[in-house]
């Protein structure tokens, strides 16, 4: 296979991973839910119990199949090793020519199994890391103390890493204005018309099935109608670059967010109607898929972990006066907007 075909296949496994993430996901805002509301929240609690621990033996049952590749250097060392090394070198003069700076084949094949990087011209100054001193120069054969020399490919490691920042960043603030969207949504909806039937209504939990069920449709048709479609412009494996797809996704947010703030004032204009801004407990006669826009974003955007933790934090902070606990949110009066109990 070639190497395009196999990078268009890794993409394909991970597009279908968050497939059956969503379906997964799917399944408990649907099942899960409706037996904690219908049954108790200790089977609700339970079955993702036992989810979780058959999850686990197959995990284990598993590892013999696993392609384990013995780490040789923790990469978060070979970060600061460059950086270290910069700053013993910092007084050193840079060569002219790149190619004089320290290279090593057998040191960075470990760690180039996909190909080593290429000299770049930007942050020159971590390229002090990689200058063959004098003394480093007398016997080749000798290992390098890697506090102090670094090859080409670890300081284009380094530079690599200073570019994505503000490109992960920018999640942060992504994920400070809209994570507080899922649990907003489902205490809005907690006040308005959850009736299907004339006997049946929905938990204020499942209108984050509509989330869910937009990530599972927007995979199926990002994989069979529009990657073949954009390969044929831009020969990406993948139809477009991970930028653009994380651009994408940043505009889908912007707008489920935008939509949201008529929803609100639609849902506090019933409300007013009504005469029922001061009674929390009552329900607004709205039906409550006017919340569905709200929860149709791409959650396929490529964020950190820590990008979201961060990003969770400063919203936490943002709201901590209006959210103190969950026996408080569960007296608020949301239907005056005010949040005021």
């Amino acid at each position: 296979m070639t190497k395009k075909g196999v990078a268009a296949r890794k993409w394909n496994i991970f597009n279908w991973y968050f497939f059956f993430l969503g379906l997964a996901s799917l399944s408990v805002l649907t099942i899960v839910v409706y037996i904690q509301d219908n049954t108790g929240w200790g089977w609700g609690f339970g079955i993702p119990t036992i989810v979780m621990l058959i999850s686990i033996l197959a995990f284990v049952l598993g590892s013999p199949f696993y392609k384990t590749v013995k780490p040789e250097c923790i990469p978060l060392v070979r970060l600061v090793q460059v950086i270290v090394a910069t700053i013993k070198k910092r007084n050193e003069a840079l060569p002219n020519d790149p190619n004089l700076l320290y290279q090593n084949r057998e040191l960075d094949a470990a760690i180039s199994l996909e190909g080593r990087l290429l000299h770049t011209d930007q942050y020159k100054w971590l390229d002090k890391a990689a200058i063959v001193t004098g003394e480093e120069s007398r016997d080749p054969n000798i290992p390098p103390n890697l506090w102090k020399l670094a090859t080409v490919h670890k300081v284009e490691e380094l530079k690599s890493i200073i570019r994505i920042l503000p490109i992960s960043s920018s999640g942060i603030l992504l994920i400070a204005g809209s994570s507080h969207l899922p649990s907003f949504v489902i205490q809005q909806a907690r006040t308005m018309d959850r009736h299907l039937s004339y006997s049946f209504q929905i938990s204020p939990a499942n209108m984050s099935i509509f989330s869910v069920l937009t990530m599972m449709a927007g995979v199926i048709l990002y994989d069979r109608l529009f990657v073949p479609f954009a390969r044929r412009f831009t020969r990406n494996p993948s139809g477009i670059t991970l930028l653009q797809k994380m651009g994408i996704g940043f505009v889908i947010n912007i707008i489920a967010t935008v939509i949201s703030a008529p929803v609100e004032i639609k849902r506090k204009a019933v409300a007013a109607k009504y005469h029922l801004l001061d009674d929390p407990k009552a329900i607004i006669p709205i039906i409550v898929f006017w919340l569905a826009p709200e929860g149709m974003r791409s959650s396929a955007t490529a964020i950190y972990c820590i990008i979201i933790a961060i990003g969770s934090y400063v919203e936490m902070k943002k709201e901590k006066d209006l959210e103190q606990d969950n026996t408080k949110m569960s007296s608020v009066n949301l239907k005056d907007g005010r949040g005021e109990e």
